[in-house]
Order: C-alpha cells, then structure tokens, then sequence
C-alpha cells in the first residue's frame, strides 16, 4: 500500500471516528434536552425549565460521549499502530520464457523482501510504524533489504533460519568506512545520528543480553551536549 494511499484511508477513518465521537454528543444532549424538558415540574416558569433542559442536556452529552469513548478509544489507539492494507495488485501474465520468469521472480524477491522486513521491524520500532512501512524499504535479489536513514547511512536487514524458526537482524551501515553495528532498538538509532550530526564519532556498542537476561550498556552516553531530537 502507497504512503498517499495509507494516508487517504487513516485521513477517512479518523474523521468517521471523531465524527462518531460527535454524533454520540449531540444524540446524548438532545435526549438529555428532552427529557429535561418534560421532568420538569409544570408549575416552573418557561424559563427555569429551560434551564433545567439544558443543564440535563449537558450532562446528557457528557454521559453518552464517555459511553462511546469506551469503544471509540480502543479503535483510536488501533489506528495509531495498525496501518491499513489495500487489495494488492495482481499478478503478472505468465512469462513466455525462462528470462522473462526469472525477472518476475527476481522483482517479487525483492518485493517480499522489504515487506518482510518492514514487518520484522516491529522488533525495533514499535512507534508510529517509522520502520514499518515497507514502501521505504528498498528489497535485493538475494531476500534481504535496506532503509535509508540520512546521507551515508543505512539500516540493513536480513534474516535466517536458526533453532526456533526465521531470526531477524537488523545492522546500521555507514558509507565512511566505519564498523557496521549491530541494532536492536531505535534508541542505538539515535544514538549514531545525533553523534554524526555532532561531527563525533559513534561507536555504539550493541545491544546484547548477557546469560543473566540484563541489557548490557547500549549507548555511549559521553556524547556531552548532543540532545535527542
């Protein structure tokens, strides 16, 4: 799915959330407006029971909104983290020759490849889908795939087969020669920008759990006045 079109689709069903937001509102006012209305003691002056209605009607639309923020809330945090797919395209004709296969496969490699991993992704990103939109991934012959990052870096993935099933990896590459460096969380990320944009040298460590489960130091944290941006 395109980035116009994923925006499209969250633009629509946003505004169907909030305006079913409003509509809770108004139905909740109006019946409170209502009832109020026709509670209110006969002998009340026109005026009193106005305001009676009203101040029903207030409470009304507040009662029937927070009544629907109980659903509404739940989808607006699912719209936040899922993104919307679109029916892909189809397939294409079948080749006529054996050099005509091998560059449909070669293109559907490469295809599946950033799908795979932009949805790999989530391991490291579990924000606003930053690293999890596949149209940002660029995807090679040979199943692995690259994110461009900033002018001379790059995040890289590919995955293997190891002792429970496919593992993922995730290595930040750098066009100056430096080491590549092994990622496992957006912060480490961060960490190597903001020490480029500084005109420092890097050189995160990685983020390897010793056999106690602890998190070794990730970050070099001398990188005195460099600030998160």
């Amino acid at each position: 799915m395109t980035a116009t079109l994923r925006q499209t689709a969250n633009t629509v069903a946003n505004s169907m959330i909030e305006g079913a937001s409003m509509a809770s509102a108004l139905i909740g006012g109006a019946a409170g407006a209502y009832l109020g209305y026709q509670l209110a003691p006969a002998a009340w002056s026109d005026g009193a029971r106005i305001l009676f209605a009203g101040a029903v009607a207030v409470v009304g639309a507040v009662a029937i909104d927070g009544l629907a923020e109980l659903v509404l809330a739940p989808m607006r945090r699912l719209m936040r983290r899922t993104p919307f797919h679109v029916t892909r395209a189809s397939a294409p004709a079948p080749a006529d020759n054996l050099d005509d296969a091998l560059a449909q496969v070669a293109t559907a490699t490469e295809a599946d490849a950033a799908y795979r991993a932009a949805g790999a992704a989530f391991s490291i990103d579990q924000g606003d889908n930053f690293l999890r939109d596949e149209d940002r991934w660029r995807g090679y012959e040979d199943g692995e795939a690259s994110f461009y990052l900033a002018p001379g870096v790059w995040l890289h993935h590919r995955s293997e087969l190891g002792t429970y099933g496919r593992e993922h990896h995730f290595t930040l590459l750098t066009g100056d020669g430096e080491q590549p460096v092994t990622i496992t969380g957006m912060e480490q990320i961060r960490h190597h920008l903001a020490a480029r944009a500084a005109g420092l040298p890097a050189a995160p460590v990685t983020a390897d759990r010793d056999i106690d489960g602890d998190k070794d130091d990730v970050l070099d944290d001398d990188l005195t006045g460099i600030h998160a941006v």
